[in-house]
């Protein structure tokens, strides 16, 4: 399978020219083997510096890319920030011409934030289908505590060796499938936000992450049986889902409300008391369940008492999250996205409201999605007590200045 970027570099009904860096991705068994003919076709030569972390080096073994430097980074422990990039930008030649990313998520989140800081083009080579980033354009990073999407670099093109994406374990695979479930409320989210405050919506992008996701959907009972066919399905849907934040220049069309508690559970206040080994995309599946249950409760009252905007004080972050966390997000939170927002608005568009959050998915329905393909769907799976999360629904909003309807929540009375 190959997904060629000229299809959408046009201009789009929506009245916007949206940019794309990806030339092309190939989603095929052996296409490793095969990367001297791909950089040929993008254009790319010179001195190669391959990143990986043990795990993928170690899982791309006979066929690994030649490189001109291999960067191994210790797995234990590693995480998107500040410490992993120096850590990379001090080894990373000064000869080098462009990177390779061979991982999964981390790896690539890294290895895009580095070629953006050398102006250096970078080449996706997923070695999992556990994240929907691999061609974004930005990357999701924890920057002195707190979580960040950053605006970074998208790869030259993606060459994805089903070979070895599904010799990867399978909770790998899970992962991806709770990341890309999570676009049911990410992009009613987007809509919402749209009927409320006229911020851009792109049907074009918005169908776009729709047939990413229904693509996934369509792979769950063959990722179950380990079938190449679905894990093809998988990894096209993922890159699909990069494609669109790559046309819109941002994450809107595959983060929300969802995306926000997975942040927050990342970031672990200390008054929260939680912690948790579980992956990204697990996380996010298990709080996509949790805004769908939310939604869906806020969309069956009969009667909602709306009152005013309020953001949240500097003294409430102060007190919540502590004083290191707290200034990141006092920061991110200055000027509030929902500000100016009033009841009169909510009262007027309600209804539509409603007519959107019908189309995220029931819990239960999303739960027995779950059981297919054996993901983690409840908050006792990623070792978090389930009476957390009342908090999670009330403090999530915060992580990240995004309009969404759980930030919206605050606005109901009583």
């Amino acid at each position: 399978m190959r997904i060629d970027a000229k299809e959408y570099r046009r201009e789009c009904s929506c009245g916007q020219k949206h940019e794309m860096t990806t030339d092309f991705c190939v989603v095929e068994s052996g296409c490793l083997g095969k990367l001297d003919i791909y950089l040929a076709q993008a254009g790319l030569d010179g001195f190669c510096t391959a990143v990986y972390d043990e795990n993928t080096y170690r899982a791309t073994e006979g066929v690994r890319p030649a490189a001109d430097q291999e960067i191994v980074l210790d797995a234990q422990n590693l995480h998107a920030n500040e410490k992993a990039v120096a850590l990379v930008l001090e080894k990373l030649s000064q000869k080098a011409g462009y990177l390779l990313a061979v991982g999964a998520g981390t790896v690539h989140d890294i290895t895009r934030y580095c070629a953006y800081e050398r102006n250096l083009p970078f080449v996706s080579c997923p070695t999992a289908a556990s994240v929907d980033g691999f061609c974004s354009s930005v990357a999701a990073m924890t920057w002195n505590g707190c979580k960040k999407t950053i605006a970074t670099r998208a790869p030259k093109f993606v060459a994805a060796d089903l070979d070895v994406i599904a010799r990867a374990p399978l909770f790998l695979a899970r992962s991806g499938f709770g990341d890309m479930v999570g676009k049911y409320v990410a992009l009613s989210d987007w809509k919402i936000s749209a009927l409320l405050t006229g911020e851009y919506y792109c049907k074009e992008i918005s169908s776009m992450m729709e047939e990413a996701t229904n693509a996934v959907l369509d792979s769950a009972k063959g990722i179950a049986q380990k079938e190449t066919a679905a894990f093809e399905k998988l990894t096209y849907g993922l890159l699909l889902s990069g494609l669109a934040m790559q046309l819109m220049g941002n994450s809107r069309p595959a983060s929300g409300a969802e995306h926000h508690i997975s942040h927050l559970i990342e970031t672990a206040p200390a008054s929260l008391g939680i912690s948790t080994d579980a992956l990204h995309g697990e996380k996010v599946g298990v709080a996509t369940i949790l805004a769908s249950a939310e939604y869906h409760r806020l969309a069956g009252k009969n009667h909602i008492e709306w009152k005013d905007y309020q953001k949240p004080g500097d003294g409430f972050l102060l007190e919540t999250f502590g004083k290191e966390l707290a200034k990141g997000l006092m920061e991110e939170n200055r000027q509030d996205c929902a500000q100016g927002i009033t009841k009169e608005t909510m009262e007027r568009h309600w209804e539509e409201v409603r007519a959107v959050i019908l189309g995220i998915p029931g819990p239960e329905k999303l739960r027995d999605l779950y059981r297919v393909i054996g993901a983690k769907a409840e908050l006792a799976d990623l070792g978090i007590a389930t009476q957390k999360a009342g908090l999670l629904l009330d403090l999530s909003p915060v992580a990240r200045n995004r309009l969404t309807l759980m930030r919206l929540r605050r606005m109901m009375a009583g």
